[in-house]
């Protein structure tokens, strides 16, 4: 199941359980975590994108490895809520995702790059560690938003 609606989501995973969140870049995956209760998001490793048969198995180790139960991913619209071709991309990646079994939410990251960036230079970060880490901490910023919304009730 692919959706964009949190309730959907949330009816999918009734007991909840712990979610994975990606941001997917043209060379990297950002990844993210959060624990069964959905209370916080934790960046995880950031993978070196490349075909997605790689990619799958890749995922599959995180899945299986922290008892993953339900996956977000970054759903990249333009600031109008339109979808272009890299938002198509993202739901390609989702559909060919969909054979791990796991229901699949969508989530409106428009700003959670810019979210992360600023997270990063608070922490005093240097250029080159922002950009080993701005993926996996993009993905951090979209999973607790989407975690804040399930447990919040914003449907």
């Amino acid at each position: 199941m692919i959706t964009t609606g949190t309730l959907d989501f949330r009816d999918a995973l009734p007991e909840g359980g712990a979610l994975m969140a990606l941001d997917l870049g043209t060379q990297t995956i950002g990844t993210a975590f959060c624990d069964a209760g959905w209370n916080f998001a934790t960046p995880g490793k950031t993978l070196k994108r490349g075909k997605f048969g790689a990619d799958k198995a890749l995922l599959e180790t995180l899945v299986h490895d922290r008892s993953v139960r339900g996956i977000v991913i970054g759903l990249p619209l333009n600031m109008d809520g339109s979808e272009g071709p890299r938002s198509q991309s993202s739901r390609a990646y989702a559909r060919n995702l969909a054979a791990l079994g796991l229901p699949i939410l969508l989530w409106d990251e428009r700003w959670s790059t810019m979210g992360a960036e600023r997270g990063l230079l608070d922490q005093d970060m240097s250029r080159a560690k922002r950009k080993e880490r701005i993926d996996s901490a993009a993905a951090t910023v979209i999973l607790q938003a989407a975690i804040d919304a399930l447990a919040g009730g914003m449907f």
